[in-house]
């Protein structure tokens, strides 16, 4: 059953409103958010003499939460002019607008009451067969539906987003005993492949999911964190990445959150479920209420757990609260060997693996909460959701932890941990040892190439769901053509190859040239029909390896750093004339050289979240990739042939984009910038971008793909060149770069403009990358660009010398 929703309503302006509206927005689905008509005049509308029965009054919350969405960092849209998709509304005077949307979706404060009336409102006005659904974090379904139609009731569920809408994945989905499943399944469907969000499937008890099991994980620490004298600085410190988990760890998560939210969430539990059995741990502690009484917030009242402060030199600093006084003081240093030994480590699993069987401070506190979080989740297993598929999803997309509670426990290993678990006098539940009685050992495990997991009511493995139409890199572990220390050519099936990046931060350096080069090399002998270049990393790639220029540059080894460069050149320029089509797929950063071999594939498939950007400024040297070369084309050569268009406001956007370093927000954005063109595709869930890169591919195959014509531009020249050496100047006198800055914009200008040559001169590619070549090795001449390239290595952030 599939479902065409081309409008939608969103009742409640606030923060989940702006942010649903907003995300459907970037879905390109219009929607109307509304709010309540103000019962009183503010000051500023008596002095400008209006009326309570004026639009502009009666819009008024509506109106805020629309500007507070248009305004919000980071940015809820992937472009600002997608706001106009969002029209304000309020209900005395737009309800029956209720009538012509395809789903409604409530937003309103989280109190039963209120839900009830905000329902029995919409089931009196809505048309039959209307999708309504409630985004209540752990609110009954069966209550709030109650007293309503048999229509309503079919045609209503939970769908709760978390916060922020865009960038948090996870959807949690909730039926009435009512819901029509084929309407459920087609809204879930929707959800994942519209919305880009990832799924789960929960039951109606409170908290749901997401919120349950990572709530439980933060009463736990705050239970054992006084046992083991760690403070909130620390314990942050070991919840964090040395966990796989965001920096933001337990006590930044709470202030983001809202601590008066954090508690009510705790309190749901501890109220609503008198047989949970760690329901005591769910008691709000003394010191969180004393923070409440006192407005210490979190981030909404400007203090929490953390606090921005300034030093007596005036530099900002976070102070963290004391919770034995309660009071805000300077972070200490923390030094445990378990999180040293737990960075240096590769993957999620090495890491918790290694924190929790560490055997100092740190690790014994890791594994107290680790071992009461992985046995609470197996006994709610059958209470909160059906498997523990969705159990890990939900912390994964919810709390953007690398790993559920049960793929940690494979990590850190069933049987032995278990064994601990029962030394130390925890409670393992049954559904535990009938698993290692009948299992093999491991939650997870691959059968015939596929994904599997234990089914605890089955008491068998089954297939995991939800990965149809997916391809995974460890789908592919046992189709590797090629393989060297930084990249690998996959055997993606029917004749696509797929280039994956496994370099540090996936940054460019000549063992990923050289696989691009072999990957091409395959498709001009016809073994392949063509490629995508991806992978799953966070970060597609960062840019080139710096690290290597400036050791090249350093050592004034000048050929080397030239025959580098030019390697780069000509692999990405394989790449855009190779018989067969590339599909780039990028997600995350694709800065510097990254965004450049975006910019030369035959299409892209980006994941809605990419960032892209030319930032080589930011070190003292210029894009030299074809980063300078594909901008310009791309901009002079949008003038159609024999038409007489002044070049000067294309060269301005391009030297704007490069000379300042721009980075999109999104991909959206991205194609605004120029980094990607009108026909590349834009994909919201990042987990189908592979598998919709290959059908791109095996698309421009059927329709008979040849690779593009070589064209030439014509360029601004020695006329353009002029024009921003006195932008640069201009600049420079009013103290808005540095000297330094106005030199590299000078050579930046060059490069550009096609060189010294008269304006309207033509250039072809190659003359533009020897251009680029050339400024670049230059510039490595540079002290201050080798200051430059040594502050970004030592610190990751740019020097304005």
């Amino acid at each position: 059953m599939g479902i065409r929703i081309n409008r939608v309503a969103v009742l409640g302006a606030g923060v989940m409103g702006q942010g649903i509206a907003a995300h459907l927005a970037n879905a390109g689905i219009p929607s109307y958010l509304f709010d309540v008509a103000p019962k009183e005049l503010t000051d500023a509308e008596r002095q400008k003499g209006l009326t309570l029965e004026d639009r502009a009054v009666r819009n008024r919350i509506a109106d805020a939460g629309w500007k507070a969405m248009t305004k919000a960092k980071p940015a809820l849209l992937y472009r600002k002019d997608l706001a106009k998709l969002v029209t304000p509304c309020n209900y005395e005077d737009d309800l029956e607008k209720l009538g012509e949307v395809d789903w409604i979706v409530e937003v309103v404060v989280e109190r039963l009451d209120i839900k009830q009336r905000v329902f029995a409102m919409i089931d009196d006005i809505r048309r039959p067969g209307t999708i309504v659904s409630s985004n209540t974090s752990g609110l009954s379904v069966a209550k709030m539906a109650e007293g309503r139609s048999d229509d309503f009731r079919r045609h209503f569920m939970v769908t709760h987003f978390f916060n922020p809408v865009r960038y948090m994945r996870l959807l949690e989905m909730v039926p009435h005993a009512d819901t029509d499943p084929g309407l459920f399944a087609a809204m879930a469907e929707f959800g994942e492949h519209v919305l880009g969000k990832g799924v789960v499937f929960a039951k109606d008890t409170p908290n749901f999911i997401a919120n349950r099991i990572g709530t439980f994980g933060m009463a736990s620490v705050f239970h054992w964190m006084r046992e083991f004298d760690m403070g909130v600085t620390e314990t942050d410190k070991i919840f964090g990445p040395a966990m796989g988990r965001p920096k933001s760890a337990v006590f930044r998560t709470a202030d983001v959150v809202g601590l008066d939210t954090l508690a009510h969430v705790m309190t749901t539990v501890a109220e609503s479920c008198p047989d949970d059995p760690w329901r005591d741990r769910f008691v709000v502690p003394d010191f969180l209420k004393t923070m409440i009484e006192r407005g210490l917030l979190g981030e909404k009242a400007g203090a929490g757990f953390y606090k921005k402060a300034k030093d007596e030199q005036g530099k900002r600093v976070i102070l963290a609260l004391n919770l034995d006084t309660l009071e805000y003081e300077e972070q200490p240093k923390v030094r445990f060997d378990s999180i040293g030994a737990a960075r240096s480590l590769d993957t999620p699993q090495e890491k918790v693996r290694t924190m929790v069987w560490s055997d100092d401070a740190a690790g014994r506190f890791a594994w107290k909460v680790t071992a009461e979080t992985c046995i609470y989740s197996a006994q709610l297993l059958g209470t909160i959701a059906d498997d523990i598929v969705n159990v890990d999803r939900a912390l994964r997309w919810g709390f953007n932890y690398d790993l559920g509670p049960f793929e940690t426990w494979d990590a850190i290993g069933v049987a032995e941990s278990v064994e601990r678990m029962r030394a130390e006098g925890m409670p393992v539940p049954e559904v535990v040892d009938v698993f290692l009685a009948k299992g093999e050992g491991s939650w997870y495990l691959r059968k015939d190439g596929q994904l599997h997991f234990w089914d605890v009511v089955a008491e068998q493995y089954r297939p995991v769901p939800g990965l149809e139409g997916i391809i995974t890199i460890a789908d592919l572990a046992d189709k590797v053509m090629e393989r060297n220390e930084g990249a690998t050519l996959y055997d993606m099936g029917d004749g696509v190859g797929l280039v994956e990046f496994h370099t540090k931060m996936n940054s460019i350096d000549a063992q990923i040239i050289e696989m691009i080069n072999t990957a091409c090399d395959y498709v001009e002998r016809g073994e392949l029909v063509g490629l995508v270049v991806g992978n799953e990393a966070a970060n597609f790639s960062v840019g080139a390896n710096i690290g290597l220029v400036g050791m090249l540059a350093m050592s004034e080894m000048w050929d080397e750093l030239n025959d580098a460069v030019a390697g780069i050149q000509n692999a990405y320029m394989r790449m855009k004339y190779c018989t067969g089509p590339v599909v780039v797929a990028p997600r995350g950063m694709a800065l510097g050289g990254g965004c450049e071999a975006v910019m030369h594939g035959a299409s892209v498939r980006a994941a809605a979240e990419t960032y892209m950007g030319l930032v080589e400024l930011g070190v003292g040297l210029i894009p030299a990739g074809g980063g300078c070369k594909e901008m310009a084309f791309r901009h002079y050569g949008a003038v159609p042939p024999g038409v007489k268009a002044d070049l000067f406001p294309f060269m301005e956007k391009v030297f704007t984009v490069i000379g300042m370093g721009k980075v999109s927000t999104s991909a959206e954005e991205a194609r605004e910038l120029g980094f990607l063109r009108a026909t590349d595709k834009i994909t919201l869930n990042p987990d189908y971008v592979l598998a919709q890169a290959k059908q791109d591919v095996l698309a421009m195959v059927e329709t008979g793909y040849k690779p593009p014509i070589p064209m030439t531009v014509r360029v601004p020249g020695s006329d353009g060149i002029a024009a921003l050496k006195i932008a640069a100047h201009t600049m420079r006198e009013g103290h808005y770069i540095s000297e330094y800055d106005e030199f590299l914009a000078k050579k930046l200008a060059y490069v550009i403009c096609g060189g010294e040559v008269p304006q309207g001169t033509e250039r072809t590619e190659q003359e533009f990358l020897d251009l680029e070549r050339e400024a670049f090795v230059e510039l490595c001449h540079e002290p201050k660009t080798i200051e430059r390239i040594q502050h970004m290595l030592a610190t990751g952030k740019p020097l304005r010398n």
